[in-house]
């Protein structure tokens, strides 16, 4: 163990302790779970970092709208920051979020889904979740939601990264873990992303849950040019020569992976902490090492479009790369998804914590 995890030891061991102790008062009814009169999905994960989240509940929100479902995305957002709704008003429509939302991946997600979906933006999940009930919604995915046990939900999917699957094996601040792997006996499915095939991770999950396993892996869908801060059509496969990659996101080294193996021509990169809001003296900073990498251009991610805020002059050469999820045995997945949340439609299945 490194001499910075000896040190942190003693705050990762209140930290577990703490959540622990939350979790049992849940468990015991101590602290009550309260249920919406709606079919709640919740993507979540063990560790801090990306893991595919926001992709995910992409991918679920789109199959329930496929089949006709009033469908709404509860989500705490970047800091929590709630989008302010007025008695009577109708709450979260995309156009709105865009105002006033801070949150990259919300904007994101907006963007995506536009009109058809409804949206609850802050940390009081069940409040945001009841008003949209009272709007006829019934059917949300709840993201990030995995830790948050103030509201009870039909389907619990966890998202482990094959790239860092396990944080280290340290909680918070030591490691990267949020929980201990014991949680893993709370999931009900369980995704492996960003490969097609990890035996020694589905190993020591297996040693916490027996909950089916699936594949997800990122896809690249296209590389768009960036004007005026807004995404243009799609380019060339020759524009995707030489660019210099920047991000603010949870796994910078997966989105490198996903451009490398989908032929994207690297010449340099830097990365900035996730959420990070780009400023001139970081467009200028980023600007001049592509000029010394000798890039034709710089790309970053969707999320990262939201965050840029104008920093970069209409003279940049500058993309964006869009991706989706491409899950492994899909209709399989959706199967499990979707029987769960139907024996579960007229109860909360009781869980044990770790």
């Amino acid at each position: 163990m490194r001499p910075i995890d000896l040190t942190l030891w003693p705050v990762s061991f209140l930290y577990g302790a703490a959540n622990h102790l939350r979790a049992r008062a849940y468990r015991t009814g101590l602290l009550k779970s309260r249920r919406l009169d709606a079919v709640v999905i919740s993507v979540g994960n063990l560790t801090v970092g990306g893991t595919g989240k926001t992709p995910m509940v992409l991918w679920i929100a789109q199959k329930l709208l496929a089949e006709g479902k009033s469908v709404g995305i509860l989500t705490r957002g970047y800091r929590g920051q709630p989008i302010p709704v007025s008695a009577g008003d109708e709450i979260g429509t995309a156009e709105e979020i865009k105002i006033t939302s801070s949150s990259d991946e919300v904007q994101m997600l907006a963007a995506r889904l536009g009109n058809r979906v409804h949206f609850g933006v802050g940390a009081n999940r069940f409040e945001n979740g009841s008003k949209l009930v009272a709007q006829g919604v019934n059917w949300f995915v709840l993201d990030d939601g995995f830790q948050h046990w103030h509201l009870e939900r039909n389907v619990d999917l966890v998202l482990i990264d094959a790239m860092t699957p396990f944080g280290g094996g340290q909680l918070l601040p030591a490691g990267r873990l949020r929980e201990p792997l014991t949680a893993l006996a709370r999931a009900d499915i369980v995704v492996i992303t960003r490969t097609e095939s990890s035996p020694g991770v589905e190993t020591t999950i297996r040693q916490y849950s027996s909950a089916p396993i699936f594949y997800a892996q990122p896809q690249l869908d296209s590389i768009r040019k960036i004007e005026a801060g807004r995404l243009a059509g799609p380019v060339s496969s020759g524009a995707a020569d030489r660019l210099f990659v920047f991000c603010a996101i949870g796994n910078p080294n997966g989105f490198i992976q996903t451009l490398s193996q989908s032929g994207v021509t690297i010449s340099g990169r830097t990365f900035f902490p996730d959420h990070h809001r780009f400023t001139r003296a970081d467009a200028d900073q980023i600007l001049r090492a592509a000029q010394d990498a000798g890039s034709t251009g710089l790309i970053c991610t969707e999320k990262d479009l939201y965050n840029l805020s104008g920093s970069f002059g209409d003279e940049s050469n500058l993309f964006c790369a869009t991706i989706s999820l491409k899950i492994q045995h899909q209709d399989d997945f959706w199967h499990q998804i979707i029987s769960k949340a139907s024996d579960r439609a007229t109860g909360s299945a009781s869980k044990e914590d770790c």
